[in-house]
């Protein structure tokens, strides 16, 4: 990104590890991120078994990484925000997620530790919690967060995940198509309430977002709430509305 800061938060459609060539590609994301720093908070909230999940990124990332400091063995956590260099969103249930952070009243601590300079990085509902909202989640509703409203750390919507395409099943031998709602289809209802652009994130792919520009390694769809969309390739830069720059 030519000309400006270095990216301060890194927004990944999937933390998918299936293979070994995207196992290898994710723990370099996550340790040239948050290069320079020995701790980072991990925020394990999206997963139910807190201690399990922390434990099992901190393996993960072996001794590439940084240590991971699981938020939820503090007895301080808006302290451990507050005080933090680095924080790192793991992925899962959004609706978990968001509930938790409004319960424990990290919502604003998190925001404001990390538009202050702190590195962040958001994995599939990690990312969608950086949003002003997480009503363009997939997941579902497991729990009931007593608001929507999420961290808004960028100011665009995002939609993990994203599928462009036809869904297709096995029948037999055979690959048929299944004639379900497409994932625009429901990005389009949300427009129909909302004027807020949602980036598709496509499977594998990742956003830099520097407080005012973004730019994608991957692929990624932009919807806006006119009906227009925009297909983006690897290495294009946008802005705040999702136009290209």
């Amino acid at each position: 990104m030519e000309g400006a800061r270095k990216p301060a938060h890194i927004l990944l459609g999937s933390g998918g590890i299936a293979t070994e060539e995207r196992r290898e590609r994710y723990r370099s994301i996550v340790t040239e991120h948050f290069s320079g720093f020995n701790e980072v908070v991990f925020v394990p909230f999206a997963s139910q078994d807190h201690s399990a999940y922390t434990a099992s990124m901190q393996e993960f990332l072996g001794g590439k990484g940084p240590t991971l400091l699981g938020l939820h063995e503090s007895s301080a956590p808006v302290q451990t925000i507050s005080e933090a260099n680095a924080i790192y969103v793991g992925g899962g249930n959004s609706f978990l997620l968001v509930k938790e952070l409004h319960e424990r009243g990290l919502v604003s601590p998190i925001r404001e530790s990390v538009l202050s300079g702190s590195p962040f990085l958001g994995v599939s509902a990690g990312a969608n919690v950086a949003c002003p909202t997480m009503m363009t989640t997939n997941d579902m509703p497991i729990v009931h967060p007593p608001s929507f409203n999420s961290l808004s750390i960028i100011p665009f919507q995002m939609n993990p995940h994203y599928h462009p395409g036809k869904i297709m099943f096995r029948d037999g031998e055979d690959l048929k198509e299944h004639f379900g709602e497409s994932r625009a289809r429901r990005i389009s209802e949300f427009h129909r309430l909302y004027d807020t652009p949602v980036l598709g994130l496509w499977e594998g792919s990742y956003v830099k977002w520097d407080g005012s520009r973004g730019l994608l390694e991957g692929r990624a769809t932009a919807f806006k709430s006119s009906g227009e969309s925009l297909e983006m390739k690897d290495g294009a830069i946008f802005d705040a509305v999702l136009d290209l720059m």
